[in-house]
């Protein structure tokens, strides 16, 4: 199906809708064909070339007269050098280049050139470069060029991403003349508005050049994030320019923030930097520096609008790409304040060395202790659960060294634990994966618990435990003994209380022997509390003896 338009100067036929063919008016020399011979390009008519122009190592043979009626620049630069018969122009800073070139030549001897998605902003550019103006001659190239820009390509939402593509080649020149902006306003506008432009066949003709009818589109309701996939193909500057123009429409923070997860999972979430570095890796590593401290900046900063599992990848892609510690801190900071509304599932992030990355886990949970502390209604004991149940999923992973497990476990003060239970069986389920550590790192590892914050099963279960070390072990040992002889000189104190009561009871008819019973029984209990602080005095002796030894190991 072909529609057409007459332009004055001209004609564009929209045939498809990312494709039309423009037919120029007529020049003052009209050729017959171009022809390319290797690198070189002849423009067939019967007059003889008095015009050469020069693109790096690609050579033109036109005539002046065509090209300067059209081009300004051109113009200039052959006016400058009046009096040679040939003459010669380097022109190596056109966008595009010399494909680019070539469909300008075709435009300005009256041939007909085919603008597509692809090459439009590439002709768009290359036309305000040689200066295409209707002041030249009415229905010139930047007019042709802009008309099908703005009626044609920027009605199609996949062809807007293809303009932005062939914006990546001349990306000064598109931001100069606001292709990528309006490109960028097109898609924000389609996004909010749940318009599926795409949903239109490629075979049907979409807009009608110059026409005062408006263009009716397929509009059809999709899911939120029914655009993420187009908007993840684009580079990193243009996919900038899309959510900073989305952000200013009325469209929720937690749809930006999934899509900015979506592209980053795309382009950067497998980053892996070696010792040794070349230029090239040298150069990536830049690349990736800059996208993520863009990425960082274009973050939503509603509450909750960035999930807290893709927060915690991009602290640790920053990490690797050493960004801006400012914001490094300001991502670290962010993450710290999800954590008590986070699940544990939030905090796994894949590592290279181990199963799950704890470095990045015990920065953030430090930040929050940092923060907790000059906030009265934080939820501490919260945060405290959230790291145990982190634990007990970690410990199990046989290459996570000991310094990064104490790390943790001593991320959090005391106070955040009002039960150690859970805390006691990740230790103990770390000691069981890992059995060939060092008393001394064992000693380290379980020097945060405390029994009295244990239930009784636990204590009972850590007194018995061999892989708990010997000093945790003898300690609470020691509390449980010193417990039950507090608690038996209770009992034989309360015998004692008692006694007048009892006297009374046996004096009322209960008979002599319940007393003398009762009695013998009192002593024997004497008798076990005496053996009891015996044991006692021995365990004391012990642990100072433990105590010494272990100084000593210490300063040699």
């Amino acid at each position: 199906m072909v529609k057409e338009n007459l332009l004055t100067g001209g004609s564009i036929f929209v045939e498809k809708r990312n494709h039309c063919v423009i037919y120029p008016a007529n020049g003052s020399m009209v050729a017959q064909s171009v022809e390319r011979r290797n690198k070189n390009w002849f423009v067939q008519t019967k007059i003889p070339s008095d015009l050469i122009v020069q693109i790096k190592d690609k050579s033109f043979h036109l005539h002046k007269l065509s090209m300067v009626s059209r081009s300004g620049y051109i113009s200039r630069l052959v006016f400058h050098r009046n009096g040679d018969n040939i003459t010669t122009i380097q022109i190596d800073a056109i966008p595009g280049g010399a494909n680019i070139f070539e469909l300008i030549v075709k435009f300005c001897y009256g041939l007909k050139i085919k603008a597509t998605a692809s090459n439009v902003a590439p002709l768009y550019c290359a036309a305000h470069f040689l200066e295409m103006h209707d002041d030249l001659q009415p229905g010139n190239l930047i007019s042709k060029t802009e008309a099908f820009l703005s009626y044609v390509i920027l009605s199609s939402w996949k062809d807007t991403f293809r303009i932005l593509k062939s914006c990546e080649s001349v990306s000064s020149w598109s931001k100069d003349l606001h292709i990528v902006k309006r490109c960028s306003e097109a898609i924000s506008w389609k996004a909010c508005s749940e318009t599926s432009a795409s949903s239109i066949e490629d075979n049907e003709v979409l807009v009608n050049v110059m026409t005062d009818d408006t263009t009716k589109l397929n509009v059809k309701k999709l899911s939120g994030n029914w655009f993420f996939k187009d908007v993840a193909s684009l580079r990193i500057d243009h996919f900038i320019e899309v959510i900073t123009s989305i952000k200013k429409r009325n469209i929720k923070p937690e749809l930006i923030g999934s899509c900015i997860a979506h592209w980053t999972k795309k382009w950067i979430s497998q980053i892996t930097v070696s010792k040794q570095k070349s230029k090239d890796q040298e150069l990536s590593i830049q690349l990736h520096r800059v996208t993520t401290e863009c990425l960082i900046r274009v973050l939503p900063v509603e509450e909750n609008s960035v999930p807290c599992n893709f927060l915690l990848h991009l602290f640790k892609i920053g990490l690797i790409m050493n960004i801006d510690p400012r914001l490094q801190d300001q991502l670290k900071t962010r993450v710290a304040f999800l954590l008590e509304s986070c699940s544990t599932k939030d905090l796994l992030v894949r590592n290279s060395t181990t199963l799950f990355d704890v470095d990045i886990v015990v920065q953030v949970v430090e930040a929050y202790v940092s923060l907790a502390s000059n906030k009265p209604n934080s939820k501490m004991s919260v945060v405290g659960r959230l790291v145990d149940d982190y634990l007990a999923l970690v410990s199990r992973d046989e290459n996570l060294v000991a310094r990064c497990f104490y790390s943790l476990v001593n991320a959090l003060p005391k106070e955040a634990r009002s039960c150690d239970d859970n805390l006691y069986r990740s230790i103990d389920m770390y000691l069981k994966e890992h059995p060939d550590l060092t008393e001394e790192e064992r000693s380290s590892i379980c020097r945060k618990l405390e029994y009295h914050k244990l239930s009784q099963e636990a204590r009972t279960h850590a007194m018995k435990n061999d892989r708990l070390p010997d000093n945790i072990r003898t300690q609470f040992i020691l509390v449980e003994q010193i417990n039950m002889t507090r608690l038996l000189t209770s009992a034989g104190s309360s015998y004692q209380r008692t006694k007048s009561q009892t006297i009374m009871k046996v004096s009322k008819g209960v008979g002599k022997s319940w007393m003398n019973s009762s009695q013998n029984e009192m002593e024997m209990m004497k008798q076990e509390v005496e053996m009891l602080n015996a044991q006692v005095g021995e365990l004391k002796q012990c642990r100072m003896e433990l105590q010494r030894q272990t100084k000593k190991s210490v300063f040699c």
